[in-house]
């Protein structure tokens, strides 16, 4: 299967614990969980708005080792923060397509805030369907009013100028402990983030919604004989 559309409908409706079982039946056991640290900013326990799941488009920067000059008036800076956005740290520089999911590797520095509530609000406009990133986030009041899914290592308050430079895109990345490739599978919800690496995508999600609907089945006797109202989590997936 290689139509990304068609792939990324057999992922509907998984969680990240039916991909995870089906990532150990093919022996891709503990490699392609992201570190527990990087985890939804906001939850909706309602709709599930905050589970998303698509394809990678991947994002890396690195630490600069430039000299700031500071301080400076007003003017200046303002000049100088644009032109530092615009010319060392932009992102994503690539067309973002319908399905994708931005995935960053900030590398993990501490005290900045890449994906904030106009940017990544951009990114999924365009339309992505989420971020994920081992760096931090800011703006997160209005992320979360957004409904703009993110998952994120910490929160912060820092900007990229003076702290981050743009390194590369669409190539292979680390984030949370996993190795990432433009087109893996990522599923996130409020257990985490995994990846499905491409080559083993169809496969695992055959066996994900197996599982999946195996623990549907279970879980729909148990309501049953204690009087629980069915909910949505019990339909069976096609």
């Amino acid at each position: 299967m290689t139509d990304t559309a068609e792939l990324l409908a057999t992922y509907e409706g998984l969680r990240v614990t039916d991909v995870c079982d089906g990532l150990d039946a093919v022996g891709l056991i503990d490699t392609c969980t992201m570190d527990w640290h990087i985890r939804p900013l906001w939850r909706d326990t309602e709709s599930f708005a905050h589970r998303i799941y698509g394809v990678a488009h991947t994002v890396r920067f690195v630490p600069t080792s430039r000299v700031v000059p500071r301080p400076m008036p007003l003017d200046e800076y303002m000049a100088w923060k644009s032109k530092w956005y615009r010319e060392l740290a932009p992102g994503p520089k690539e067309p973002i397509h319908d399905g994708e999911i931005i995935v960053i590797d900030a590398a993990e520095v501490g005290d900045v805030g890449f994906i904030g509530s106009n940017n990544a609000l951009g990114w999924t406009v365009a339309g992505a369907r989420g971020v994920v990133s081992n760096g931090g986030c800011r703006d997160t009041d209005e992320l979360i009013v957004e409904r703009v899914p993110v998952y994120t290592a910490r929160i912060a308050r820092g900007i990229r100028p003076g702290r981050l430079e743009w390194d590369a895109e669409n190539v292979p990345i680390a984030c949370g402990g996993v190795r990432v490739y433009p087109g893996d599978v990522v599923v996130a919800d409020g257990d985490g983030v995994i990846v499905v690496p491409r080559q083993h995508a169809e496969r695992v999600a055959e066996i994900a919604r197996e599982i999946a609907n195996e623990d549907k089945q279970g879980r729909r006797s148990k309501y049953e004989r204690g009087g629980i109202p069915a909910d949505e989590t019990l339909e069976t997936l096609s």
